[in-house]
């Protein structure tokens, strides 16, 4: 097991991963390196088909059966996920990080209430610790971590169905569960994207505030560099399966280095741009069937050289960004 450093509650070498399908090996993720420190957040940017979603499940091992770890580690609180048992990468799920996803709905079991389903989660925990379950302390803890949440009327929800909660409630339902588990890391995958503005709004401050009070460490994967900006420290792009920059969240924001970072904040509506069209990144994502040589943006960069279709660039830093570009070196 490589040795990892100690201030890293994810620290991902060389990740390479594929997934098996009926029209050949789709190249999902390509030599990764990714790490995030304790008590961090990073948002995790791109547009769909980047591998931002592939990278956050590989994390917590939770990819469809056809995916492949073709190389690389990942190592989560120091332990290589990719080298444990079924069992051991359950514990550290609850354990250590959990991950909530873009429908708060679908990760709700429908028939069973929402108290039943946190007891679930409790009694899991208490499995591990090797604890003795007492149901009725157990509940109590649910409510709380319903109230820690900033559930309105917390006695009264934890006894409904899922169906009969709104969206913004379901998603901090999903929430304490999963600090339920006492986690040190939450994934979130495009969380606020089925809900509306202002309930986005609210949920996005709640995160904020647990991590400030739980000093817990966050990725928050998104499409959305707005909503990137207003949750994360630190700010990684991803393009076609690679990271092509990752940078401080106002540095990138404000002095972008890579073309395609460039062109997606460029795309972002803001009430200055009253006229004319809104800005798009010419062409469409590649096919990850067949993923372009070289450089895999070179087919759409306005600045693409000749050495970009026939070679892949390197990761080099500049004034504390790191950038995979023939621009830079």
């Amino acid at each position: 097991m490589q040795s990892s450093d100690e201030r890293d509650i994810v620290d991902i070498r060389g990740l390479t991963i594929s997934y098996r399908t009926v029209y050949g090996t789709l190249a999902a993720l390509n030599s990764i390196d990714f790490k995030l420190r304790r008590g961090e957040s990073v948002a995790i940017v791109g547009e769909s088909g980047s591998g931002k979603s592939t990278l956050g499940l590989s994390i917590v091992h939770l990819l469809a059966p056809n995916a492949n770890y073709e190389t690389g580690s990942v190592l989560l609180d120091g332990k290589d996920i990719t080298k444990l048992s079924t069992r051991q990468v359950a514990q550290l799920r609850g354990s250590t990080a959990f991950m909530i996803f873009q429908d708060p709905l679908n990760t709700l079991n429908p028939v069973k209430r929402v108290d039943v389903q946190m007891l679930e989660a409790i009694r899991s925990r208490y499995k591990f610790e090797g604890k003795r379950f007492n149901e009725e302390q157990a509940y109590a803890e649910a409510v709380q971590k319903l109230n820690d949440v900033r559930m309105p009327d917390a006695e009264t929800i934890i006894t409904r169905y899922p169906h009969q909660l709104s969206g913004g409630q379901i998603q901090r339902v999903v929430i304490a569960m999963g600090l339920l588990m006492k986690p040190k890391l939450l994934i979130a995958d495009e969380p606020t994207s089925a809900l509306d503005v202002t309930i986005q709004a609210q949920v996005l401050e709640l995160m904020r505030e647990l991590q400030h009070e739980l000093q817990m460490s966050i990725i928050f994967i998104t499409h959305d560099i707005n909503v990137a900006h207003s949750i994360s420290e630190r700010m990684v792009v991803m393009y076609a399966g690679e990271v092509c920059e990752s940078s401080g969240t106002e540095t990138l924001v404000k002095n972008a280095l890579h073309p395609y970072s460039k062109a997606l904040i460029a795309s972002i509506p803001t009430i200055t741009k009253s006229e004319g069209k809104l800005n798009a990144i010419a062409g469409s994502a590649p096919d990850m069937l067949a993923p372009p040589s070289g450089c895999r943006f070179h087919p759409r960069c306005p600045y693409v050289m000749p050495i970009c279709a026939s070679q892949s660039p390197y990761t080099i830093t500049k004034d504390g960004t790191e950038v995979r570009c023939f621009l830079y070196g």
